[in-house]
């Protein structure tokens, strides 16, 4: 009775949805998605994704970013953390608290925050505060 289309189908389950915020542009208020943003305009509020942010030259963010990886050429000014890679291109300029697992600045870019990386650590040896232990000498 009811036929599925095909190509309808194929895009819902292999693609992921991109969400635009076009140059003049500005939005107020808090948003949640599991897609990816890319920000040209101006928003100010909180934004929680598990999708890639990427914040075009004229983008800007005032307020609290989480996600995975975000790669700035605009401004960012608040609260930023990601459980990935934050790309700073030579246009960027961010300011406020930034929480991420890795970071990458080009020159140029304006990085004035306070920084915190997390991430996997490796083990160091913690005996004789990160000294290594010597082994007795034999004697004879």
């Amino acid at each position: 009775m009811f036929s599925e289309n095909k190509k309808d189908k194929q895009m819902t389950e292999g693609s992921t949805s991109q969400n635009i915020v076009a140059q003049g542009t500005k939005m107020i208020g808090d948003f949640n998605s599991e897609g990816d943003f890319r920000i040209d305009g101006t928003i100010e509020g909180n934004i929680n994704t598990t999708g890639k942010v990427v914040v075009g030259k004229a983008g800007l963010i005032k307020g609290t970013l989480n996600g995975t990886d975000a790669y700035f050429e605009g401004k960012f000014s608040g609260k930023l953390a990601l459980s990935g890679t934050l790309t700073l291109k030579s246009s960027a300029h961010i300011e406020g608290e930034v929480v991420v697992a890795k970071l990458a600045v080009e020159p140029g870019a304006n990085f004035n925050v306070t920084c915190v990386m997390k991430g996997t650590v490796k083990a160091m040896n913690n005996d004789n505060g990160g000294q290594q232990q010597r082994k007795p000498e034999k004697t004879a």
